[in-house]
């Protein structure tokens, strides 16, 4: 998994999350591969990386050998998915990192481009420690190229603790020379975003100030990209739509499959600057919530587990550790439950909640601004959001069984901790997939500096 530093733990995740590990002998060998295939459904995903992604060998349905596609270009996006290739290798003799990668994997110099170019391949000066059920051979040759007498001699790492020189950064270009021992992390099939190009982007535009820039984002596409594709984002298709020199930065985020106010900064001072208000809580964010079922006004207040990984786990009751969540409520009102062909037009999600009448329409204040709060705290009230494929199924669950959620209303005491653990297990299974485009919700209103910058998005689609 990856944590915050950027560096990668080859550490078994939990259970029900297991990697296939297998040495992949190539062509080359002078490279040791461990190529890793998800072997879980896309809810229960390693933490900063992505489970579900598409094939990106353009419109080529041929097959090599090895049941890989043949690989092209990786535009134009393809819309068709398979699950992610993510190759790890050691280089064994150095030279440029787009020709190492080439032979190592039998791949063409164009895609290798391409991939570098979307920010998929990372390296570390020293491989990471390998998971424990790694092969003898891989064991091997992992102690070979860390042995200390072997990392003495390498002068690029010298002054740098081991684990300093374990932290993995993006490549970026094309010749960078690799030497021997460098470990290498190839996203061959990084997760895609088709909609970008489906977009008027000038027209999301709502404020451009000399210091940043305000947009309308639309669901379907992240914010500032992916472990593995930075490319197609909101940030790379906004800096080109106003023609500026300089990237976009991103100052905050938002879910993929939500849409709304997001605020672009124009210079690294003003990035600083406005992470500043967040902390200092000068940032109002008022959000638009498409729910299955009413919640009464006023603030709702839950416990998120402390794991950086979907599906997040909340409890009305306080759990030590646990961070708080709260959200305002400010009014609730009845609506028609959106039409086949809207649902249609936006790739909505039919997620099998039995009365499609009507829905209700939320305002709310976001009080504390945890990863998939809203979307969290609405399925524990039994109002899961129109389109939530993670989160509405295991509301559905619940209302059949209630005591299926641990952390729910009937909590039961555990005879032990492995039997809570399986408990957790087992509710985690309840939740669907992450939605592929959009949902009930809107990031309708951002201000700060008490209101002197007040900023509103346009009609949900959910209205259109």
């Amino acid at each position: 998994m990856l944590f915050a530093g950027g560096c990668r733990s080859f550490a078994v995740p939990a259970a029900g999350r297991a990697l296939h590990i297998t040495l992949n002998k190539h062509l080359n060998k002078h490279a040791l591969s461990w190529c890793c295939r998800s072997s879980h459904s896309s809810n229960t995903a390693l933490a900063g990386e992505t489970v579900s992604s598409t094939i990106d060998a353009g419109n080529s349905t041929s097959t090599s050998s090895n049941s890989y596609p043949k690989y092209d270009r990786l535009l134009p996006c393809p819309s068709h998915k398979s699950p992610p290739r993510i190759e790890h290798l050691v280089v064994l003799e150095g030279g440029p990192v787009l020709e190492y990668i080439c032979k190592a994997l039998d791949l063409p110099p164009l895609f290798v481009a391409d991939l570098i170019q979307f920010g998929a391949v990372y390296y570390a000066l020293v491989c990471p420690q390998p998971p424990p059920n790694a092969t003898p051979e891989q064991v091997r040759i992992f102690k070979e190229v860390t042995e200390p007498s072997v990392l003495r001699k390498r002068a690029s790492i010298k002054g740098k603790t081991v684990r300093e020189a374990q932290k993995t950064f993006r490549v970026t270009q094309v010749d960078q020379f690799v030497e021997s021992g460098t470990y290498l992390r190839v996203h061959v099939h990084p997760k895609r975003f088709p909609r970008c190009y489906e977009i008027d982007w000038r027209s999301r535009i709502i404020a451009v100030a000399e210091s940043y820039v305000v947009l309308d984002k639309p669901a379907g596409v992240s914010v500032g990209g992916t472990t593995d594709n930075i490319e197609e984002s909101c940030a790379t298709f906004a800096t080109r739509a106003l023609g500026l020199t300089a990237p976009l930065m991103t100052t905050h985020q938002i879910d993929n499959c939500t849409e709304g106010c997001v605020v672009f900064a124009r210079t690294k001072e003003y990035c600083s600057v406005f992470h500043g208000k967040i902390r200092e809580k000068k940032v109002k964010k008022l959000y638009l919530a498409l729910a299955a079922s009413p919640l009464p006004t006023g603030i709702i207040t839950h416990y998120m587990r402390p794991i950086n990984m979907a599906p997040r786990l909340i409890s009305e009751d306080f759990i030590k550790g646990w961070h708080r969540c709260q959200l305002e409520v400010m009014e609730c009102r009845k609506v028609p439950w959106p039409t086949t062909v809207i649902q249609e037009k936006y790739c909505v999600e039919d997620c099998g909640w039995p009365s499609q009448d009507y829905a209700y329409e939320c305002k709310i204040n976001l009080l504390t601004g945890r990863t998939h709060q809203i979307r969290a705290q609405f399925a524990a009230c039994k109002a899961p959001l129109i389109g939530d494929s993670m989160y509405m199924p295991a509301a559905i669950a619940e209302m059949v069984n209630p005591r299926l959620n641990p952390f729910g209303k009937y909590i039961k005491d555990f005879s032990s901790e492995s039997e809570k653990e399986m408990a957790a297990i087992n509710w985690i299974a309840q939740h669907g997939k992450e939605p592929s485009v959009a949902i009930g919700l809107q990031a309708c209103q951002i201000s700060w500096d008490d209101d002197e910058h007040f900023y509103k998005a346009g009609s949900p689609w959910w209205r259109c």
